[in-house]
């Protein structure tokens, strides 16, 4: 872990880092999924993560017709941003993704929510799974509550001096 004392920044790699993902995504599951092809807009859609792995792996379960999909076929580079306001905790995770039909990893992620999207339970054919392996990972991250970190904000206006609540930095997986 390395600490630059001037800016609240910590900077995590191999296992810290990993744990501090699980974490963050624990924390907040839902992420706005981004995708970019050549001349386009930025495609976002919102994604359940089913599963961060030992690895530092993000697994998303997808239909293999789905645009998402189509899109990693041509450019497999994705960005994700997670975002939990209530605890002021934020992370921005890019990789590169990768869709596979195993049967076993579709089973070992399979929750029973995912039936609302494949009707046919986790036999269903159209099931893919996502794969996000993180080249660069950010977040920024508060060391109390929002009330607290409010009233920090609020007398540092009147002190002069920045508060120090937040901690940020990146994630090395």
């Amino acid at each position: 872990m390395e600490k630059d004392p001037n800016k609240n920044k910590t900077d995590l790699i191999a296992q810290e880092a990993i744990e501090k993902l699980q974490d963050l995504v624990d924390h907040e599951s839902i992420c706005m999924f981004c995708t970019v092809l050549q001349n386009q807009p930025v495609k976002t859609r919102p994604m359940g993560t089913q599963l961060v792995d030992d690895e530092g792996n993000l697994w998303f379960m997808s239909s293999l017709k789905s645009h998402k999909n189509a899109e990693i076929a041509i450019n497999n580079t994705v960005q994700l941003f997670y975002s939990n306001p209530g605890s002021a905790e934020f992370l921005s995770v890019f990789g590169t993704a990768t869709i596979s039909t195993d049967r076993h990893k579709i089973e070992e992620l399979w929750t029973p929510i995912a039936k609302a999207w494949f009707t046919d339970g986790k036999d269903d054919q159209d099931i893919s799974l996502i794969k996000v392996t993180p080249l660069t990972a950010y977040y920024w991250d508060t060391k109390s509550s929002k009330m607290v970190s409010l009233i920090k904000m609020v007398a540092s206006m009147f002190t002069g001096s920045a508060p120090d609540d937040g901690v940020e930095g990146t994630l090395k997986v």
